[in-house]
Order: structure tokens, then C-alpha cells, then sequence
């Protein structure tokens, strides 16, 4: 598995496969991962970042989530990184796949999102001042807008937020109608593998120009 896409003196720009994780598994089930990948292929990244930045990997996305991570090359750039995701300062553009229809071309999702009361993975939005939910409420806000068209009724839809609360894009697509393919944690058609499908393409709004990702090859 290869990681590095591009590199500049401050940054890395890494592919994350669909079904990989960012860090080894919490329950040390073995596998790859993109740290590991990272280090096998750029060494000088095994320092001493702070803790839940390993390699300088500056976010993180779902393992079923495809596409662009970025890491610092040292702790200052990482310290620029984390303010920037901080301070809402970016655009992230994703892009997803689902087999629901609305009719309309592009909106607008600001849901307020928190933990599940009960279910630990599980996040829910605010229907109601009353809504049960687990800790406090996250701001998050997310655009959707039409992609193109594919056989079997799934259809391309692409998302841009400059919130990262946790699930956002999969909960927030799931509420306007459009769950994601896959993704039966928010009511998507569930598939026998598990997986869902949504990609992280580019940043806007980084120092420097950010590549951008095409969808994997092995989308339907």
C-alpha cells in the first residue's frame, strides 16, 4: 500500500484506502494502516509528534472513507494544521454515492450533531430543542449538491464542510434524504461487505495547493 501523493517542505499529502484505517485498530487486530504506511515509506516521520498525531497525520477519516489526509513534517507545521481545521478555515470537498433521490439539486445542512445516548458509534442531529443525545451539541454545517447520474439508480452527490464533527457528512446526507450507500449505521442500504462510499477529493483553503483525489476505480 502506498501512501505519499505529493510533499512540500511543510506537508504531505497521503491516499487513504477505502477499509483502512488511519491508526492500528484500538483492539490490536492486526492489519494495515496509514501510519504504517506512512512510515515505511517517509522514516523521518517515526518523531515526536504529540499524542493522536503519529507521523504528524494532522485529521483523520472513517475507515470505509477514501481519499486525502494530510500530515505535518514537524510540530509547527502541525501546530498550523490543527489551527487551521480549528478555526473552520478550510473547505473539505467530498464526494459520495447514494441510491435515494430528492427533488432538489442543492442544500444546505446545519444540524447541530452529538453523541447517541445509548449507542456509543452512533451520533445524532437535532431534531428538537428535546432531542435525546450524550454530551454537548457540535455546530456543523454541510452543503449538498447534485453530482452525476450512475446505472442502477445511484447517483454522485458532492459534499463541502468546513466543520469536521464526527460523522457529519454521513448523518447530515442521511437526514436531507440521501443516506449513503452502504452505510446502515444511518439507514443506507446495507451491502453484504459493510462498506459505504464516501471519498475526501481535495482542501481548500491549505497554504499550499492541495491535489486532488479521483473517486476510486472500484466505485459502482
Amino acid at each position: 500500500m502506498r501512501a505519499l501523493v505529493e510533499a512540500t517542505d511543510d506537508w504531505l499529502f497521503l491516499h487513504k484506502p477505502a477499509g483502512v484505517p488511519v491508526f492500528p485498530r484500538h483492539d490490536g487486530t492486526p492489519g494495515p494502516c496509514l501510519l504504517h504506511a506512512l512510515l515505511d515509506e517517509v522514516p523521518s516521520q517515526d518523531q515526536a509528534f504529540p499524542e493522536g498525531f503519529a507521523g504528524g497525520i494532522a485529521h483523520r477519516l472513517d475507515v470505509w472513507t477514501s481519499g486525502l489526509v494530510v500530515a505535518a513534517r514537524s510540530v509547527a507545521a502541525l501546530t498550523r494544521a490543527r489551527a487551521l481545521f480549528a478555526d473552520g478555515a478550510l473547505a473539505k470537498q467530498y464526494v459520495f454515492l447514494t441510491d435515494r433521490d430528492v427533488p432538489w439539486d442543492h442544500t444546505e445542512v446545519a444540524h447541530p450533531l452529538a453523541h447517541d445516548r445509548k449507542h456509543k458509534r452512533r451520533m445524532v442531529w437535532q431534531r428538537s430543542p428535546n432531542t435525546p443525545h450524550r454530551g454537548r451539541w457540535f455546530p456543523a454545517r454541510t452543503s449538498l449538491r447534485r453530482g452525476s447520474s450512475r446505472s442502477g439508480g445511484l447517483a454522485r452527490w458532492e459534499a463541502t464542510i468546513t466543520t469536521g464533527v464526527t460523522h457529519q457528512i454521513r448523518l447530515h446526507a442521511a437526514s436531507a434524504g440521501l443516506a449513503l450507500l452502504g452505510d446502515r449505521l444511518y439507514g443506507g442500504t446495507r451491502r453484504a461487505d459493510g462498506r459505504f462510499f464516501l471519498h475526501a477529493r481535495r482542501i481548500d483553503g491549505w497554504p499550499v495547493r492541495t491535489p486532488t483525489l479521483p473517486v476510486p476505480e472500484d466505485w459502482p
